[in-house]
């Protein structure tokens, strides 16, 4: 199963981030929240970012591969998923305005294409 990769490579990059606010929280010693700091607030929204989009993504292409898509389709949306999510987390995490954007950029249009070609590939027959 194709999805499985993205899957696995996706709930890295959610690891990764996770640990890096647990990272940050232990350097500033805060529990809970943010505290007001500014350096946890900026971790805390690239791992939320990611938990927002990743998991509708994910499903838009087990969906999309359940369906019968054409397998090099899905590993073309797998891969441009996990660009742009690597894109939009690092340049939070760096500060990089116009990463993020190109990285949100490459997101929405994934997920939208996703949206699209499970609208194609559904089997209208079965619905009824």
């Amino acid at each position: 199963m194709t999805t499985a990769l993205y899957t696995s490579i996706l709930s890295t990059l959610i690891c990764m981030l996770s640990l890096n606010v647990i990272k940050v929280r232990r350097k500033h010693e805060i529990a809970y929240g943010d505290g007001g700091n500014e350096e946890l607030q900026i971790a805390r929204s690239a791992q939320g970012n990611a938990l927002d989009y990743i998991p509708i993504a994910l499903i838009l292409l087990f969906v999309l591969e359940y369906n019968q898509a054409n397998l090099l389709l899905v590993h073309l949306l797998g891969m441009a998923l996990v660009i742009g999510r690597i894109i939009h987390s690092w340049s939070i995490l760096h500060n990089n305005f116009k990463g993020r954007v190109k990285g949100m950029q490459i997101t929405f249009l994934t997920i939208l294409f996703l949206a699209i070609l499970n609208l194609i590939y559904l089997p209208y027959g079965q619905l009824f």
